[in-house]
């Protein structure tokens, strides 16, 4: 089981766990949604077009991309950041048109929450570059000083 988990990360990379994981969680969060949907208070410039079900598929379908992505190579897996960003963006939309419109002063807290947490993180992890961690720094050679 060590060996195959860390042949997925070594052919995965930082930029695929990272992907794999976020994939993973809208996938989930949206099957939430369907199963045991919250109280839409705060979403209803989203319910007003169509049922929190239907909105749930975004997650459901942004993960799966998301996902799929995580196995590209690094240029490619472009598309699994920017289906990631989707659904906390609209999101974070619904919730900020909420406490515009004066029907939930909470949604600014939400819609915050969305903006850094989901779409700040997403937005830096796709700058990351593959290898951009520093190397440790040689140990000085031995030898005379000048």
């Amino acid at each position: 089981m060590c060996v195959a988990a860390w042949r997925l990360r070594q052919h995965l990379g930082r930029r695929g766990i990272f992907l794999l994981i976020i994939g993973l969680g809208e996938t989930f969060w949206g099957v939430s949604l369907i199963t045991d949907p919250p109280n839409t208070r705060g979403l209803e410039l989203l319910t007003n077009v169509c049922a929190l079900r239907h909105w749930a598929w975004l997650w459901i379908l942004a993960g799966i991309v998301t996902s799929a992505s995580a196995f590209l190579r690094i240029g490619r897996d472009r598309f699994g950041f920017v289906a990631a960003l989707v659904p906390p963006t609209v999101w974070a939309i619904a919730y900020a048109t909420a406490v515009v419109t004066g029907t939930y002063s909470r949604g600014a807290y939400i819609a915050v929450w969305y903006l850094t947490s989901h779409v700040g993180v997403i937005l830096w992890a796709a700058t990351v570059p593959e290898y951009s961690v520093p190397h440790l720094p040689r140990p000085a050679r031995k030898g005379k000083a000048e």
